[in-house]
């Protein structure tokens, strides 16, 4: 694929005929919907996503047995207009740069109905987005955005404007988003049922919040009706010729120069806030150097002759700091078990950054990882006597092992000392289960 280039193989901007080609409005979407079919997927999908229970406690493994009894008086109360969502329960999770994120948890019941209003919607919405959409798409992801991305850089559009939209899924205005759902949807029992989840309204403490705005984070029918919403940006930055990359509520635009990154972020900060009415943090979003921007955990370094996918050091000082939990010398905790954890997570860390092609990221992890390890192993061993024993029985002479099991400096010095390195080089780990974090790129990349 060129640089230039997207999925489909077209250059630059897509084709305006093709996004403009919209088709009617589609009533009669209710049966569809709750058709047996359909129920089925749905309920397959949120029984294999399991997740927390909502407001009324019931669990993903529960559900299925719940609806052989009470799923007709339900099926009576939608096709009545009676049906009235359940508030979502309330989460709030830290974010990796610092703030919050409030996630709502629906009902199991109601993500099954929103998963069966998406998996409709979804083929009437979805093939008429932007080809420079990614998120939360079938058929696209974040390792295709991010090599879009890295297409624009090797272009020379080296400069990137990155618009933060200030807590989006909270300031969703109701009637714009129900209004752009209705461009597509005529089903008036459709339109009244979505618009009754995103006014469902959130449980805090025991007491419910009225909903005036915003679409819960969490919820199967957030992302496509993110989507719906921000489809006009996608439109407005196509329609002005612009280099860009969005997944979900992340934005980020290539130019060629500091001076048009900052007209860009200007113009699309008075759209937004004008146009779609959210707002945009001014304080988050910047103009900087594609060298250091960062997207979904990935960067860019700009060599001589090409431009390579990075892991973001920031998420590797996550990796580090989950590395560190799993790796704690309070855990009392087997080796074995210790590594079947870091297996774990190192396969599925790996799963995602291996489209990262700075291999040395993943060298020196493994070097910090196995160090912490013989930490945790000169700590396990305790007392002088042990060390000395389980030295010599590694291979080290009793000398060494003498002076070594009575050295008074920290485990952590210890553990880069040549001699554990000797007792424990890297075939010990092999041996032991340990499949690092190089051993797995490797793999990822011949794949």
């Amino acid at each position: 694929m060129n640089p230039g280039e997207d999925l489909t193989g077209r250059s630059g901007q897509p084709a305006q005929t093709e996004r403009e080609a919209q088709p009617a409005r589609v009533d009669e979407l209710w049966e569809q919907v709750f058709s047996r079919g359909n129920l089925q997927q749905a309920l397959e999908r949120v029984e294999s996503n399991r997740g927390a229970a909502g407001v009324d406690g019931m669990s993903t493994k529960e559900l299925g047995g719940w609806l052989k009894v009470n799923w007709p008086q339900v099926r009576q109360a939608l096709d009545s207009g009676a049906y009235r969502p359940s508030p979502v329960r309330r989460v709030v999770i830290p974010k990796p740069g610092g703030g919050e994120r409030l996630l709502g948890v629906p009902t199991v019941l109601d993500r099954l109905i929103q998963q069966a209003i998406t998996q409709v919607l979804t083929p009437i919405f979805d093939p008429h987005f932007s080809a420079r959409s990614y998120g939360f798409r079938p058929g696209r992801s974040a390792h295709q955005a991010v090599r879009v991305a890295q297409g624009y850089v090797a272009e020379g559009y080296q400069w990137v404007v990155d618009v933060d939209l200030e807590r989006f899924f909270d300031r969703v205005q109701h009637d714009a988003l129900m209004a752009r759902v209705a461009r597509k949807v005529a089903d008036k029992r459709l339109l009244r049922l979505i618009r009754r989840y995103v006014e469902a309204g959130v449980m805090v403490d025991g007491v419910k919040q009225a909903s005036t705005e915003g679409t819960p984070q969490g919820s199967p029918l957030s992302p496509l009706l993110a989507n719906i919403m921000l489809d006009d940006l996608d439109r407005e930055l196509e329609s002005r010729g612009h280099r860009f990359v969005r997944y979900a509520d992340d934005i980020r635009l290539h130019v060629k120069s500091e001076r048009a990154g900052q007209r860009v972020l200007e113009g699309m900060t008075a759209f937004i806030e004008k146009r779609l009415k959210l707002k945009v943090n001014a304080a988050k979003s910047s103009v900087k150097p594609a060298a250091q921007a960062t997207m979904l955990g990935f960067g860019f370094h700009i060599g001589p002759k090409e431009v390579a996918i990075r892991v973001d050091p920031k998420a590797l000082a996550r990796m580090r700091q989950r590395i560190k939990a799993l790796t704690g010398r309070n855990r009392r905790i087997s080796m074995a078990e210790r590594i079947e954890r870091l297996n774990r997570f190192i396969a599925g860390w790996c799963a995602y950054f291996s489209q990262a092609e700075m291999f040395f990221d993943f060298e020196r992890a493994d070097g910090w990882l196995r160090r912490r390890l013989r930490q945790v192993r000169w700590t396990e061993w305790k007392r002088p006597q042990a060390r000395r024993h389980n030295l010599l029985v590694l291979g080290i002479t009793p000398r060494e092992a003498r002076e070594w099991s009575g050295s008074s400096q920290s485990s952590w010095r210890l553990a880069g000392s040549p001699v554990l390195h000797r007792a424990l080089p890297n075939q010990h780990w092999q041996e032991q289960g340990l499949i690092d974090f190089s051993t797995r790129w490797h793999r990822l990349r011949k794949v």
